[in-house]
C-alpha cells in the first residue's frame, strides 16, 4: 500500500478541521433574551400578569390552622413542617391533604370541602369559613405541596424538581436543572402543559425578549420542559469519530511504510 502524499494528508487534515468547526456553536445563539433595547443606563419594563393556578384533582395541599385553641389546631395540622427540610419531598405527600377525583379534600370534623377550580387564596377562605364553625377565631394557611416540574434534554441536571413558589418562572425552572448546556437549542424549547382536555405543546425561544410577555413565562404544576439538542452536538460527535478514523488510518500508513522499508 503506497504512503499517503503530503497533499493527501493536508486534505485529510483540512477535512478534519472543517468537521470540527461544524461542531462549534455560534456565540449569537447562546445569550438569552437578546434585545438592542436593553442598556445599563435605564431598565426596560415588561408587563406580564402571572397565571392564577386553580386546584385540580390529585393536588396535595398543606393546611395549617392557627388559633388560641391549640388542642383543636392539632386536629387539622397533620403536615410536619420538618418534612420541608428533610430533602425527601415524598414525605410531604404523606402528610398533606390530597384532592380526590371529585375535587374534594376530607378535613377532620369538617368532613369534605370542595376546592377544585379554586385558587389557593379562594380555597384558604373557604376552608377557613368551614373550620371557623368548630374553632374560634381560626386563621387558616393553605399551600400547594405538589408543585413539581420535569426538565429533560440538553440541560446539565435533567430530572424532576419540586417548587415551593407559586410564581415560578421558566428561567427559574431551567435554573433548577443547572441551565442549558452549550449544545441546548435556546430557540426551540418545548413546554408540555397538562390541561383539562389533554396536553398542549408550545415552542419557546429563550433568545427572544418577547418571551417575558408570554403567558408561558410562568410555570404551572406538572409542566415539562424539553430542550432540544443543536445540530452542532451531532456534528461534534461525528468529528470526534472522524478524528479517530484519521488517526487509525495514519497509524496504519506509517506501519505499512515502516514494514516496506524492511
Amino acid at each position: 500500500m503506497p504512503a499517503l502524499s503530503t497533499t493527501s494528508r493536508l486534505r485529510f487534515g483540512l477535512l478534519a478541521i472543517l468537521w470540527w468547526l461544524s461542531g462549534c456553536v455560534a456565540q449569537q445563539k447562546l445569550p438569552y433574551l437578546q434585545s438592542k433595547e436593553y442598556s445599563t443606563s435605564a431598565p426596560v419594563n415588561v408587563a406580564n400578569e402571572p397565571l392564577d393556578y386553580r386546584i385540580q384533582p390529585s393536588d396535595v395541599l398543606s393546611i395549617r390552622v392557627q388559633s388560641v385553641q391549640t388542642n383543636l389546631n392539632e386536629i387539622f395540622n397533620i403536615t410536619d413542617n420538618r418534612a420541608m427540610f428533610s430533602g425527601d419531598p415524598s414525605t410531604l405527600f404523606l402528610s398533606g391533604y390530597s384532592v380526590d377525583a371529585t375535587g374534594f379534600i376530607n378535613l377532620p370534623t369538617v368532613n369534605k370541602v370542595k376546592v377544585q377550580g379554586l385558587t389557593l387564596d379562594e380555597a384558604q377562605a373557604v376552608i377557613q369559613k368551614e373550620v371557623g364553625k368548630f374553632v374560634r377565631d381560626a386563621n387558616v394557611l393553605v399551600k400547594l405541596l405538589s408543585f413539581k416540574i420535569t426538565v429533560l434534554g440538553e440541560v446539565r441536571s435533567p430530572g424532576r424538581y419540586f417548587i415551593y413558589n407559586t410564581q415560578a418562572t421558566l428561567l427559574e425552572g431551567l435554573g433548577l436543572a443547572g441551565d442549558l448546556t452549550e449544545f441546548g437549542n435556546r430557540q426551540n424549547v418545548k413546554l408540555i402543559r397538562q390541561t383539562a382536555t389533554g396536553s398542549e405543546v408550545v415552542l419557546l425561544d429563550l433568545t427572544n425578549p418577547e418571551l417575558l410577555k408570554s403567558k408561558y413565562y410562568y410555570l404551572l404544576p406538572n409542566d415539562a420542559l424539553y430542550v432540544e439538542p443543536m445540530a452542532a452536538r451531532t456534528n461534534r460527535g461525528n468529528a470526534n469519530n472522524l478524528g479517530l478514523v484519521f488517526g487509525g488510518v495514519s497509524a496504519l500508513v506509517l506501519l505499512l511504510s515502516y514494514l516496506k522499508v524492511f
